[in-house]
């Protein structure tokens, strides 16, 4: 049986939607989940305690993995003075918090006396490591970010980005992906972009 030219055109283009068409999670977000208080002065952010994240995920480090690698890539913009752990987590023992990735704002401002701090970011990690689309797997990372001023406890700032997933090539050519420090590397870089645009 011999197909015609627009037969073969439209198994070609039918062909093409089924692999774009796949049930799993692709690259997403610049920008696109950003709160920016206009009438806030970013510049007058110094410094900064970052808070534990939330962890909703099944690895029970990964958020400590993600704050860590955050509170590092947000400390080399030296936009910021990025408090260390340790007198973050003084702040939190100090002030009785009992869910430091969800303060309230009396805590934060409690916390940014204490602390002596411009501003107090949380976190929230939803999604840390591997998806699977029949035989593809991929590493992902979904993570939102708030900035709390602490004169009136109030947000200032938030941001979502998810980065990684599987794709049109990882479908197509099989592979995983890129490693899993990659992808939140390329999560906290739009993240700061968002953060400092």
């Amino acid at each position: 049986m011999k197909m015609s030219v627009k037969q073969l055109g439209i198994l070609a283009i039918s062909l093409l939607m089924f692999c774009l068409s796949g049930c799993a999670v692709t690259s997403s977000g610049s920008g696109e989940e950003t709160f920016k208080n206009s009438v806030m002065n970013f510049a007058a952010v110094q410094s900064v305690a970052v808070l534990p994240f939330q962890n909703l995920t099944a690895d029970d480090d990964a958020a400590a993995r993600v704050r860590d690698a955050f509170m590092g890539m947000l400390l080399a913009t030296e936009a910021i003075y990025v408090l260390p752990p340790g007198e973050v987590q003084r702040g939190i023992e100090r002030t009785s918090l009992r869910n430091p990735s969800a303060p309230s704002s009396d805590k934060v401002k409690a916390l940014g006396e204490i602390l002596q701090v411009d501003a107090v970011m949380t976190g929230v990690l939803r999604e840390y490591g591997n998806v699977r689309s029949g035989q593809t797997e991929a590493n992902l990372i979904s993570l939102s970010l708030q900035m709390m001023e602490v004169e009136t406890g109030s947000i200032v700032w938030s941001g979502a980005s998810t980065k990684g997933g599987i794709g049109v090539p990882e479908r197509l050519f099989g592979g995983g992906g890129n490693p899993m420090n990659e992808v939140t590397k390329e999560a906290v870089n739009d993240l700061l972009n968002q953060l400092f645009q």
